[in-house]
């Protein structure tokens, strides 16, 4: 495992000496790639050294154990957290995501089900600014179709960590939300009291960075401007000032009109359709590979359902990882650490496994 770890502690000190050079921030996109990359390995260079500590607690312990057998007294501890430390860094060791220290790209789209599916969409979002306001990222709605009672039939959200700080990792904990997600409830609009079920989608991607990473032709693109539709301020079907942008090559569109100016709507399009031609590049390059990392960049069209929330029972269940849980109204108010802890420990076994390390 040492063999391992030195080439990643090198990698590190050498990063670290890159960041101190103040010429590699007038390159702004090289230093978000290397300031990523150096908060990715940090925790492996926290957890090495706490290994090396607790394995010379050990061994310190045992030469005084020879001379003093009160002290083997403390030796089954220290060999505990000497196990805990290593197994820390065994797991490390892992290959992690690449994308696990981005900013995403979230949306939510309302699925079968109608008014109440769009309800329920509009729950999750909730749900997801909650969560992001308890982790302290920022949240910014690019587009928005607001249902007639107060739902989404869509809406595409950005959501950043603290500040920009790469060691936040957005994607990493919540590239797992992607898929149907099922609701359970008497809806508003059941007069009889009967228990429905509808769903609702949720598309989570990576955001590209502004530059080059993903590269658009304009030459492949094809603009079309519209009136905004829905509510909104007095320019709402008085400009065209809604955007629809299709890729030509691949035939995806995204539309925006969430804002007043036809050209920010053009550039939070934009925004979007970069995260998308990213994630269908990924999924063109994992086509071969098995895992769950595959399923984080599908559509939500091909996503099975991935998770229940049970109103009458008040209960949660991801089907992925067998969690369940009775508290669905504090994971609604965003309180959904253990949820996500489940799916990222079950994709950090299937890493382990998969690196023939079980």
């Amino acid at each position: 495992m040492r063999d391992a770890v030195v080439p990643l502690l090198e990698e590190h000190a050498a990063l670290e000496q890159q960041l101190a050079d103040p010429a590699l921030h007038a390159d702004p996109a090289l230093a978000r790639r290397v300031g990523r990359r150096y908060a990715e390995l940090g925790g492996l260079v926290r957890a090495e050294a706490e290994r090396v500590a607790a394995a010379e607690d050990v061994g310190a312990a045992e030469a005084l154990a020879a001379e003093d057998p009160s002290f083997a007294e403390e030796l089954p501890a220290l060999r505990e957290r000497a196990a805990a430390t290593a197994e820390r860094v065994r797991r490390l060791l892992v290959p992690r995501d690449p994308d696990d220290g981005r900013d995403v790209i979230l949306e939510v789209r309302a699925g079968e089900g109608g008014e109440e599916s769009a309800l329920f969409a509009g729950d999750l979002v909730r749900m997801y600014l909650r969560l992001a306001e308890r982790r302290g990222w920022r949240t910014e709605v690019l587009d928005a179709a607001p249902s007639d009672l107060g739902g989404y039939k869509e809406i595409s959200l950005a959501v950043r960590g603290r500040g920009g700080d790469p060691a936040d990792g957005v994607y990493a904990a919540l590239k797992f939300e992607g898929g149907v997600h099922r609701v359970q409830r008497v809806p508003v609009t059941e007069s009889a009291g009967r228990i429905h079920t509808s769903a609702a989608g949720v598309l989570v991607l990576p955001e590209a960075d502004e530059v080059d990473e993903v590269d658009v032709d304009p030459a492949d693109l094809r603009v079309d401007v519209f009136r905004s539709s829905g509510p909104g301020g007095q320019s709402v079907n008085t400009t065209d000032s809604a955007v629809r942008i299709t890729h030509l090559p691949t035939g995806l569109v995204v539309s925006c009109q969430n804002e007043k100016s036809q050209l920010q709507n053009r550039e939070q399009a934009l925004r979007i359709l970069r995260a998308r031609l990213r994630a269908l590049a990924a999924e063109e390059a994992a086509e071969t590979a098995a895992g769950l990392r595959r399923a984080q960049v599908r559509t939500v069209d091909r996503s099975e359902r991935i998770r229940t929330y049970n109103f009458p029972e008040n209960r949660i269940s991801d089907h992925r990882t067998g969690y369940k849980a009775y508290n669905l109204d504090t994971v609604l108010d965003g309180d959904l650490d253990a949820v996500l802890e489940s799916c990222a420990r079950a994709d950090e076994d299937a890493r382990l496994a998969a690196a023939g390390t079980p």
